[in-house]
């Protein structure tokens, strides 16, 4: 039932070989940041493959400041050290039309595995998708991996087949890109909450 998309992902990067199983990281990447690193690190123990995902448009919210080619090209820094991440850009921001896009790109035979925060899967399971129990068939196209933020995860009953739980080391769980950036506007530390090869891209990009 998967989302019939009549557009690819465009890859900025990506990995050699096919995967048998993809781990799927959508987010806005405003600044990319340890946790999210963590997060595809974790993911590795299960997936063949990362893709991060860094969508045109957001069914949440809008580009604000930071424009998409200055996202991807932290990204692409961020996600430079690990040959098993790739890098793309989706045209649509639902995890439901990020799977076709998926499926156009990777085919059918590879699993599809959607890597998020807490914080993260509950948003997009209370998300409005016009019909009830609406997400509970997209599951039959995905699986989730959420990682404990502030707190575990409890899936609903009926899900929890299809989402698991994502074992993340719990120095990442106070991260977060709003963080970082209210960290660069106040001036205080903010180095240590992302990669170090993004550290001067940052301060320059939110700093300035």
């Amino acid at each position: 039932m998967y989302y019939n998309s009549t557009v690819a992902l465009e890859f900025f990067r990506r990995a050699a070989g096919k995967p048998r199983i993809l781990g799927v990281l959508p987010a806005g990447f405003n600044p990319p940041t340890l946790a999210h690193l963590a997060l595809a690190g974790a993911a590795l123990g299960i997936v063949d493959e990362v893709l991060f995902v860094l969508p045109r448009e957001f069914p949440h919210k809008s580009y604000e400041g930071v424009s998409f080619s200055q996202r991807m090209e932290m990204l692409l820094a961020a996600a430079g050290g690990e040959p098993r991440y790739s890098v793309a850009s989706s045209d649509g921001g639902l995890f439901v039309e990020i799977a076709g896009e998926c499926r156009e790109a990777y085919g059918d035979e590879t699993e599809l595995i959607f890597v998020c925060g807490r914080d993260a899967a509950e948003r997009i399971l209370n998300w409005d998708y016009g019909q009830p129990g609406a997400f509970r068939g997209m599951l039959e196209d995905f699986e989730m991996l959420v990682a404990p933020r502030s707190g575990e995860f409890q899936p609903p009953d009926e899900m929890q087949g299809r989402i698991r739980p994502l074992p993340v080391d719990g120095a990442f769980s106070g991260i977060s890109a709003t963080e970082v950036r209210e960290r660069v506007r106040r001036g205080q530390p903010w180095e240590h909450m992302v990669p170090v090869e993004i550290i001067s891209m940052v301060g320059k990009i939110y700093g300035g």
